[in-house]
């Protein structure tokens, strides 16, 4: 049993509810309450749970050394001892094809986007975490086919928008974490990941700020193509939140606190509250 727990918490738990942006384009196509796309959404996430789970044993089984010279992240299993090396690749080893497993049992097409998630970050725990720009697009790219798989899952056409905004909003949280990160370290001394050292603070910003400002007008736009469909104003009211909750994000990000994105989201009640009444006013443009 004990065993169990630490291999569970070894798949990093609270970093699954990045697996929520699967649930988006569902909940905005208006299929979220049908049987077979509730299935479908169940489906995908549990996918990209078992995938991201096995990607996080094997970064974790590789950085085992540089790890526990970290404040906090020697605190987790591999690198405090409490899971062995060889356990981590054997439990990776089962849950990275059981990921393509259980997404093609439900289309070819989600069996496609788990296979690029998986190789993108397989490919980011082996070497393209060293590299500037590649790494950030690299952990982009995990929030982007999180919200792409939910499509392809349920079949809900994807707009232009929708991948625009989707996009840039996932670019927005990469950069805003390493941002965060290096806030950190220049604030504590910690050690941290190699590639901030090839950056700058004025350059992640100028990422950081360039993504935030492509995300707020193609959401706008996003939102104002709802309201052609649904002529109702609940999408274009979204708006407001929406901005209010990125600016409120963004407070974290500048005081270096989001180096862990779900974190931020777990602890801020604000946040949450605005996260709340943005989801409300757009399922309300859909449902209502």
């Amino acid at each position: 049993m004990r065993r169990a727990r630490v291999l569970v918490q070894a798949c990093r738990p609270r970093q699954w509810t990045k697996n929520v942006l699967v649930l988006t384009a569902p909940v905005v196509g208006g299929v979220a309450f049908d049987p077979h796309a509730l299935a479908a959404m169940a489906v995908a996430v549990l996918a990209f749970t078992l995938a991201a789970s096995g990607v996080y044993l094997v970064n974790d089984a590789i950085d085992v050394a540089v790890d526990r010279l970290h404040p906090t992240k020697r605190r987790r299993p591999v690198a405090a001892g409490a899971l062995s090396v060889r356990a981590a690749w054997t439990a990776a080893a089962v849950l990275l094809p059981a990921a393509l497993v259980v997404s093609a049992a439900l289309s070819w097409q989600l069996l496609v986007v788990v296979a690029v998630y998986e190789a993108l970050q397989l490919g980011y725990c082996l070497g393209m975490k060293n590299e500037p720009v590649i790494e950030l697009v690299s952990v982009a790219s995990g929030f982007l086919l999180r919200a792409i798989a939910g499509g392809v899952a349920t079949h809900v056409p994807l707009s232009q928008w929708f991948l625009i905004a989707a996009g840039f909003g996932s670019l927005f949280m990469a950069g805003g974490k390493r941002y965060a990160e290096m806030r950190s370290r220049e604030a504590t001394g910690a050690e941290s990941r190699p590639v901030l050292a090839r950056y700058t603070a004025s350059y992640l910003r100028f990422v950081w700020t360039l993504s935030a400002g492509v995300l707020v007008t193609t959401y706008a736009l996003w939102a104002f193509s709802i309201r052609q469909v649904t002529a109702n104003e609940w999408s274009v009211i979204s708006i407001v939140p929406f901005v209010m909750a990125l600016l409120r994000y963004a407070v974290d990000v500048d005081n270096g606190a989001a180096g862990e994105p779900e974190e931020v989201v777990l602890h801020d009640r604000v946040l949450l509250l605005l996260g709340v009444a943005w989801a409300a006013c757009l399922s309300g443009s859909v449902y209502l």
